[in-house]
């Protein structure tokens, strides 16, 4: 029995689902998300909530009944109210500045990191060491936030690097730990 796969995905005011066959389309005030899923597992809208239902038992088919529930509240979330993931800039010298649509890194490497996002995702800089990703398509955003991160990763013995905002980085000691 699946936990998240039977629990009912509420629908907010303002947002409208359309069920097609396999395929999901939901639109609200954000945007517009498509998402097409496997055969055995049927779609169903009832009182104002979707109840996503599977066709067997089979482990497989069990698998992808959370999964198709997690992706279709995912859509649902992001069409009302959007998704966001916040990074931050820590060292001396580390800056972004905001280029049209994109952002411009300057991480102490040879040469500064453009990076220009998708269509349904926007870039926001705050201050000169704050990055805001946002958008309707939560897959999207975090991977173009990993992206982001993956340009100067934190380090693991300064702290020094892109990281999210909030994380927490373990600072391993270096050599003359060791000879105390």
């Amino acid at each position: 029995m699946s936990r998240i796969g039977n629990k009912p995905i509420p629908i907010p005011s303002g947002v409208d689902v359309k069920i097609q066959g396999s395929s999901v389309v939901v639109k609200g005030p954000k945007g517009e998300l498509k998402g097409s899923f496997d055969q055995s597992i049927s779609v169903g809208a009832s009182d104002g909530s979707l109840i996503v239902q599977r066709a067997s038992e089979e482990s497989q088919i069990k698998a992808f009944h959370g999964l198709t529930r997690s992706l279709i509240a995912n859509m649902v979330t992001g069409v009302h109210e959007g998704f966001n993931k916040s990074l931050e800039l820590v060292g001396v010298g580390y800056r972004v500045q905001q280029s049209g649509k994109g952002i411009t890194l300057n991480v102490m490497l040879s040469h500064s990191v453009t990076i220009q996002p998708q269509d349904d995702v926007t870039l926001q800089v705050e201050d000169n060491n704050k990055i805001t990703v946002s958008g309707v398509d939560k897959q999207a955003v975090g991977q173009l936030a990993a992206e982001i991160r993956k340009v100067r990763p934190p380090n693991i013995y300064t702290g020094k690097g892109i990281r999210y905002a909030g994380e927490q980085v373990r600072l391993k000691p270096g050599k003359s730990a060791r000879r105390v």
